[in-house]
């Protein structure tokens, strides 16, 4: 993060590539310096995808998800990627889409959105089992304030989730959700907002 390298093993922080490789991207078409800028701008004549990284004991790297969806919740850094990995182990849920939202007292707080299997309702219980689910992978602080079952969570036809729509409802301000009629499921926005918690 602060943009030394780790040296020792095992490591865990931000993905940045010193040297090339046959898959590697090598520029944007028809705008290089854009490529230049998103891509080599954050680290000195390194690669920076956007990802966290671990390395383990032997050296084996594992990506941990997207740097940018990193929410602090009482100080604690933590990446969403790990938080919907966890959830989505449950044996009822489909998919999740994991949000920061404000909190008076953490600063930020973990807003959940659930789809589940069919064959499974929404209950107190449920939701506990999920907490303890996330708990027991990456530790208590990592629980999501709320879970909210939806039916559906909204993606761009190229099948994105649009957490920035997820945010703005979490957040309470849905004033200006933006244009929501390129979305896959752009019905599905209403009925995550009139359920919200």
């Amino acid at each position: 993060e602060n943009g030394k390298e780790i040296a020792e093993n095992p490591a865990e922080g931000i993905l940045a590539i010193k040297f090339p490789w046959p898959s590697l991207a090598r520029t944007i078409y028809g705008d290089h310096e854009r490529y230049k800028k998103v891509y080599f701008s954050a680290y000195e004549n390194m690669y920076f995808p956007g990802d966290g990284a671990l390395r383990d004991q032997e050296g084996n790297y594992r990506i941990t998800g997207r740097v940018d969806d990193v929410v602090i919740v009482s100080g604690h850094n933590l990446g969403t990627a790990p938080i919907e990995n966890a959830i989505d182990e449950h044996e009822a849920v489909v998919e999740t889409a994991v949000v920061g939202y404000p909190h008076d007292i953490k600063g930020n707080a973990l807003y959940a959105y659930v789809t589940l299997y069919d064959g499974f309702e929404a209950s107190e219980e449920l939701l506990q089992s999920i907490r303890q689910k996330v708990a027991d992978t990456i530790g208590p602080i990592a629980k999501p304030d709320k879970i909210q079952i939806v039916p559906g969570l909204p993606k761009t036809r190229s099948g994105k989730i649009m957490r920035r729509i997820l945010r703005k409802i979490a957040s309470k301000d849905t004033s200006n959700l933006g244009d929501v009629s390129t979305l896959l499921n752009p019905d599905v926005v209403e009925k995550i907002m009139d359920n919200s918690i």
